[in-house]
């Protein structure tokens, strides 16, 4: 069959034949059906894995986030911990800071308490000024003195206040030569000593004594009262002179027991043989 084409739809540089071109049969178009759906299955194939793909890959980002954020959270974990230890660490110390303190401040208390009940109830230390105890107690001497559970006997030292005008709250210390119900008498010209008629022995005096003051012997010892001279005799103001005279035990203090450091001035240099027990 032969079709004539008018000369203006005729593409240039063809000519046109009297050739019959085929026409495609039936099995020619179900072929290319076939074709179509093949390529169309392999278009959607590819595009499914691409997007398959992407999925992934967003899905591995994702993952990848999460495992940052759970990185960054187990790092915030860590972190919180570790202040927590270091907060603990702290309050630790600050405790063992405080029980520390607590412990010092209850030794310091414990410590005055046991001055005060010891300087109250068992001894204090004193002071010698003069020399009407040598050679037992020395000018200047450090002393300690009890009163606990303390009544006076002969031959103890004894601290004691004399109110009389000349002492007035000036306290003393001497020596026990009698006590309450004695009677002592003094020879002035031997310089011995009795007491209910027995001479007393006294090996820590001074010198003897012959410096009567106002002594007028034999003389009893009242009830309350005891009789007080000075180791150094003849250079003694005690209960020969009228500016003492018997002493009333209520106003005894204590008795000296120790030496804690011997004293020292101009006349005599320290002697730490000196330091211990006062007889």
């Amino acid at each position: 069959m032969k079709e004539n084409y008018p000369d203006d739809e005729i593409a240039e540089g063809f000519e046109q034949t009297d050739d019959e071109l085929p026409y495609p049969d039936a099995s020619s178009e179900k072929a290319v059906v076939e074709d179509l759906a093949r390529l169309y299955e392999e278009v959607v194939e590819y595009i499914v894995e691409s997007e398959g793909g992407a999925a992934d890959e967003d899905a591995a980002g994702d993952n990848s986030e999460a495992a940052d954020d759970n990185s960054e959270e187990t790092d915030d974990s860590a972190d919180k911990a570790k202040d927590v230890d270091k907060a603990a660490k702290e309050e630790s110390d600050a405790e063992k800071a405080r029980m520390e303190i607590y412990d010092w401040l209850q030794c310091g208390v414990s410590a005055i308490l046991c001055g005060i009940f010891l300087f109250l109830f068992v001894g204090r230390t004193i002071g010698v000024d003069g020399r009407s105890m040598l050679q037992t107690l020395h000018h200047n001497d450090r002393i300690i003195m009890t009163n606990l559970f303390y009544t006076p006997r002969n031959g103890d030292i004894v601290i004691f206040y004399c109110p009389t005008a000349r002492f007035g709250e000036t306290p003393l210390v001497k020596r026990v030569i009698a006590v309450e119900g004695q009677t002592i008498d003094i020879n002035f010209d031997t310089g011995d000593v009795f007491v209910d008629n027995v001479q007393v022995y006294e090996p820590y005096i001074n010198e003897l004594t012959t410096n009567r003051q106002n002594f007028a012997g034999p003389v009893t010892v009242p009830e309350g009262h005891i009789f007080v001279m000075g180791d150094n005799r003849n250079n003694s103001t005690d209960s020969r002179s009228n500016d003492v005279g018997l002493v009333d035990t209520r106003y005894v203090l204590g008795k000296v027991i120790f030496v804690v450091i011997p004293g020292e001035d101009e006349r005599s240099p320290r002697d730490w043989n000196r330091f211990g027990i006062v007889r």
